[in-house]
């Protein structure tokens, strides 16, 4: 960062500090606890998104195997591919009805394209638009 009036703002350092902002900001609100950050996953076996991200991170060495813990294989990794398709519908699912819930909420167009990292309203709308479409029962 700078005080230079001259110089642009960094958009990507602006908005990784607003990633980190809106981690704690829920974190500190609704996932202080081990029950509040457990209490919507399931007991028993891991939802895709954790699956995916679970193989990834062994894969690329980001999370250390327990002792004992069979090595990532190229089934596992198969696996994890397999489950691509279905975390983007239930992100995409997740983010319609985000968009939904925020404007039954009264956020603006303008204040939902800022929070998505979007130029402008109408950009937040067409992606509802193109979300909603995709999103809804029967679509391809």
């Amino acid at each position: 960062m700078t005080d230079d009036p001259f110089t642009p703002p960094d958009a990507g350092r602006s908005r990784a500090q607003r990633d980190f902002a809106a981690l704690t900001r829920i974190t500190d609100r609704h996932g202080g606890t081990e029950g509040r950050r457990t209490r919507w996953r399931h007991a028993a076996i891991l939802d895709p998104f954790e699956a995916v991200a679970l193989v990834m991170s062994l894969a690329a060495g980001s999370a250390t195997p327990e002792h004992g813990e069979e090595p990532v294989d190229e089934v596992d990794l198969t696996a994890a591919l397999t489950l691509i398709p279905r975390v983007r519908a239930e992100l995409d699912a997740l983010e319609a009805g985000l968009l939904d819930v925020s404007r039954s909420r009264g956020l603006t167009w303008q204040a939902i394209a800022f929070g998505l990292g979007l130029g402008t309203p109408q950009a937040a709308r067409q992606r509802f638009e193109r979300l909603t479409e995709r999103t809804r029962p029967g679509a391809a």
